[in-house]
């Protein structure tokens, strides 16, 4: 299923060329054409990580080049076509389009120093990120089977307070650091989901919650220097961090995630909203919140 395509037209030797990179819900290709007709493709899944393609151009009277497409930044692609070692075509000028190797390069990196330090964070907090993604799950199977958004809502709400419950009598964390404030979100939740009973406003809570999470954490930013909301979310985070840049990072990333949520409820089908909530709107938020880690860094 095609999400997103980026669409590079360019002229080669009076030949109609086009670099066409698609991205589906698993996996990105990058299509050469020529004159029309399909002359390379690659492609890689998105657990591979991300790279820059680099596509063979040759013409019916021999002309051969190498054509270049990747990200130059989080949100866009461009291409480079090489001529004999020479740029004779860029989309983007003077943009780097190797913007996605180096975002793998410095996540790896992250990766490597968490392993170097003994008993790794992932460790730490995967139970609580299991179940996080397991009541995401619930809610997408709950919605696809039944085609009611409300109950997928509300067996999503009581199967979290369960999970509170269930936090009493095991001894893995399954709150992630957030108890009290994740007990509070997870109830407000849970009401909204009852008394608004509508598949709309079902779509709508994750901008309405949103919007209100993020100002909490603005305020835990820009009042407390992030001592609750950047604090606990380090727990998740190799290396050492201002919390209070965390924080206000947290708190624009959740501002961009609550107007997607609305911008896609309001002119998409109940169908491709709920895809986007569960494969796409992840992706996206991760990174985002990957770029407000390196912002939130201490230096040395």
């Amino acid at each position: 299923m095609q999400i997103w395509a980026y669409v590079r037209p360019f002229t080669f030797h009076d030949h109609r060329c086009e670099v066409k990179v698609t991205l589906t819900l698993s996996e990105t290709i990058s299509s050469l054409y020529v004159d029309d007709l399909l002359v390379d493709e690659q492609s890689i899944k998105y657990v591979d990580g991300l790279t820059t393609f680099v596509h063979p151009l040759r013409t019916a009277s021999g002309v051969e080049a190498k054509v270049e497409s990747g990200y130059f930044n989080w949100r866009n692609v461009g291409i480079a076509v090489i001529e004999n070692g020479r740029m004779v075509h860029e989309s983007h000028p003077g943009e780097d389009l190797r913007y996605g190797e180096a975002l793998m390069d410095d996540l790896n990196g992250m990766k490597e120093n968490v392993a170097d330090a003994g008993e790794s964070k992932w460790e730490q907090n995967k139970y609580s990120i299991y179940a996080d993604l397991g009541l995401g799950a619930l809610f997408f199977i709950v919605s696809k089977i039944t085609g009611d958004l409300v109950l997928a809502a509300i067996v999503g709400g009581v199967t979290g307070l369960g999970l509170i419950v269930l936090q009493r009598f095991v001894k893995v964390d399954l709150l992630g650091g957030f108890a009290v404030f994740g007990t509070i979100m997870l109830g407000i939740s849970t009401v909204f989901s009852l008394v608004l009973q509508d598949s709309y406003w079902v779509q709508m809570k994750s901008t309405a919650l949103g919007l209100f999470t993020a100002a909490l954490l603005m305020a835990d930013g820009l009042l407390r220097q992030g001592a609750y909301f950047g604090a606990r979310f380090e727990r998740y985070m190799p290396g050492s961090l201002h919390h209070n840049r965390l924080a206000i990072g947290m708190s624009v990333v959740g501002i961009m995630s609550a107007g997607g949520n609305y911008f896609v409820a309001e002119n998409f089908s109940e169908d491709f909203w709920l895809t986007y909530t569960m494969f796409l709107d992840f992706p996206i938020f991760m990174v985002s919140f990957f770029l407000i880690l390196q912002w939130a860094r201490k230096s040395g």
